[in-house]
């Protein structure tokens, strides 16, 4: 019984410690393929579609459902 335990722990540390690798990986390639943007560019799309301070909230969808953790 004891044996099975520790087992059933070990099992459980792998798995939340290949989550937290697989989500650190995950951050880093969204870092990476994000493009760098001049400030130029950003004042462009500032000017024309304002800045993101007069955005509405009802203007937005919140997507942190539609992806599993």
């Amino acid at each position: 019984m004891r044996e099975t335990m520790e087992q059933d722990d070990l099992k459980k540390l792998i798995k939340e410690c290949v989550r937290e690798v697989i989500r650190e990986e995950r951050w880093g390639l969204c870092e990476i393929m994000i493009p760098k943007v001049a400030r130029k560019e950003l004042d462009e799309v500032d000017s024309k579609f304002g800045p993101p301070a007069s955005y509405k909230e009802e203007d937005f969808t919140d997507m942190t459902d539609w992806v599993a953790e």
